[in-house]
């Protein structure tokens, strides 16, 4: 029987129809692009890049040349600019803004074929210090109102490169769905006075819980959400409530490894040659600590796409039961 779930933060239905399919194999991964040319993320290639940003490299390397482990740069081809202010204008109904922002390109690690989930823990760690280290700082530019860290896996999730690199986004708004979750767990914790992912944590780890449990220990969870919008999606949170992930520390970063590694060797090995994307969510520029709030990774793979009626009604239509999904991904070995 098809059943309709709430989300408990956002407060969207999703559509789940077991029906449609059933297990990992329904899911057929589409084949690896062909190789194509010289790769500008490869040791040897710096000078096709702009500028490194930051980079993690041996005492007195010089910049912008080969022995690193870890480099960000600006996007070549980026959505946004840094130059400029987020001037607003209007024509008529309409309004508008330059686009100020910054876009970039946080190359892994040197090894063009190795990606996240194969890496070391202490190199994934170094990726997360990273990205806190670039939030933390274009969170002070007082025109960026967000910075988003995201990763686009596979040509089918929109890897237009094969080296494994993530990337980040800082514009001058809120996005609209994190706007969505912060007004939904502002909207629980006037209610419950407590902070709705602490709640969802409590009941999928309690001893009520586990369904949806994909793992767990000391520091975070790993779920496949009640309502998850896709098959297989599945969320990492910290136990301890926080807000902000750029606030956290180099142990912050050691646990998250180890959990998202194995989050990602076991959606890997259940389901081979997956594409998927990966988002951070956290809290906006210059907020203070919120009570309401819970910063967290998304895992969303992409196996079913998006049609008619998903595009039309706003609803997703998920045909694998959280519970499900989360049971095969446990039996995944890591």
């Amino acid at each position: 029987m098809p059943e309709l779930r709430q989300d408990p933060v956002s407060g969207r239905w999703v559509i789940f129809s077991p029906a449609r399919a059933a297990r990992p194999s329904d899911f057929a991964a589409a084949p690896p692009p062909p190789a194509a040319g010289s790769c500008p993320f490869c040791p040897g290639a710096e000078a096709e890049t702009p500028p490194e940003i930051l980079a993690l490299r041996p005492a007195g390397s010089p910049p912008d040349s080969p022995g690193w482990t870890l480099r960000v740069v600006p996007n070549r081809y980026p959505a946004l600019l840094r130059a400029g202010e987020p001037g607003a204008g209007v024509e008529g109904l309409y309004r508008c803004m330059d686009g100020v922002g910054a876009h970039e390109v946080i190359i892994e690690s040197p090894a063009h074929e190795r990606g996240l989930a194969a890496l070391p823990p202490a190199q994934v760690a170094a990726v997360l210090a990273a990205c806190r280290r670039r939030i933390a700082d274009l969170g002070a530019d007082p025109r960026l109102r967000y910075v988003l860290i995201f990763k686009n896996h596979g040509a089918a999730a929109g890897a237009s490169l094969a080296h494994p690199h993530a990337q980040l986004l800082a514009t001058p708004l809120v996005p609209r769905q994190v706007e969505e979750e912060l007004d939904g767990a502002r909207r629980h914790y006037e209610d419950a006075r407590r902070c709705v992912f602490c709640d969802v944590v409590a009941q999928e780890t309690g001893p009520d819980g586990g369904r949806r449990l994909v793992s767990a220990d000391a520091g975070f969870a790993a779920l496949v959400p009640y309502a998850a919008r896709f098959p297989y999606e599945t969320w990492i949170l910290p136990r301890a409530h926080a807000s902000a992930f750029e606030r956290g520390d180099a142990a912050q970063d050691a646990a998250l490894a180890e959990v998202l590694g194995g989050t990602l060797r076991r959606l890997e090995r259940a389901l081979p040659g997956l594409a998927y994307n990966l988002v951070l969510h956290t809290a906006p520029c210059r907020a203070p600590a919120l009570e309401h709030y819970h910063w967290h990774v998304e895992i969303l793979p992409r196996l079913a796409g998006l049609a008619g009626f998903e595009w039309g009604s706003g609803f997703c239509i998920n045909p694998v039961l959280p519970e499900d999904a989360a049971a095969a991904l446990r039996a995944a070995e890591v």
